[in-house]
């Protein structure tokens, strides 16, 4: 435990804790301070300014990530005859309908998205309190229930990242790894940042973007002035 925190102290070591950093300059701050021995995940954390206990106030969506996230995605569809033989074509890991729905209310959930054909969610709508709090409902908003099974299944193995506003009015996501090169992860947060702030409800008021800021997994958080999040 005593390395550990020895190894936190010293990749702490250089970041002020109260100034916002260009984009460049903390993503290279994070890379450098990656000192584990596999490939860490870089979070990117935004602070918005909602109370998503309103409707008006959520915040949900998802965007391709045009470098995408570097993890291996397993996907599940819930389909039936052509369109079941389709998802297994795009590549999804599982495919079924009753049986699928059976494997899940007995708790097999090996996989990391969900995605349903629209004929079949009768049958998945009894999944939602398994599904639900694990963030894997299929859902129309985010294209997961879908006639096109294909391009959901091979966007959701190519990068697509599905995001949804927490509590404290927090939404974050995994935008890459620390081995992708600097302007990979920068293009993948601006991508991400892009998509958030296009999803802005209605009933947002004030200042959306409070605070945003990135890590790596075992890493220190960095803070980042959004107005260097723009592409321009």
């Amino acid at each position: 435990m005593a390395k550990i925190a020895k190894r936190v102290e010293k990749s702490r070591e250089g970041i002020d804790r109260n100034k916002l950093y260009d984009l460049s300059e903390a993503v290279s701050m994070i890379r450098e301070r990656s000192a584990t021995k596999f490939d860490e995940t870089i979070e990117v954390a935004m602070n918005l300014g909602v109370d998503p206990r309103h409707a008006d106030q959520m915040v949900r969506g998802v965007v391709n990530l045009p470098n995408g996230t570097g993890r291996t995605v397993r996907v599940a569809v819930f389909a039936r005859g052509d369109k079941a033989e389709e998802a297994k074509a795009a590549g999804a890991d599982i495919v079924g309908a009753e049986d699928l729905v059976e494997a899940v209310q007995g708790g097999q959930i090996d996989f990391d998205r969900c995605i349903a054909t629209p004929d079949m969610m009768g049958l998945v709508g009894r999944l939602g309190k398994v599904l639900g709090p694990r963030g894997l409902m299929p859902n129309p908003r985010v294209g997961t229930v879908t006639p096109d099974v294909t391009a959901a299944v091979k966007a959701s193995k190519g990068g697509a990242v599905e995001f949804r506003v927490e509590k404290a009015g927090i939404v974050h996501a995994g935008v890459g790894k620390v081995s992708f090169d600097a302007k990979a992860i920068e293009e993948n947060i601006r991508a991400f940042a892009d998509a958030v702030i296009k999803a802005k409800p209605s009933g947002a008021k004030g200042n959306y973007v409070k605070r945003v800021a990135i890590s790596s997994t075992m890493g220190p958080g960095v803070k980042i002035d959004p107005s260097t999040l723009s592409a321009a």
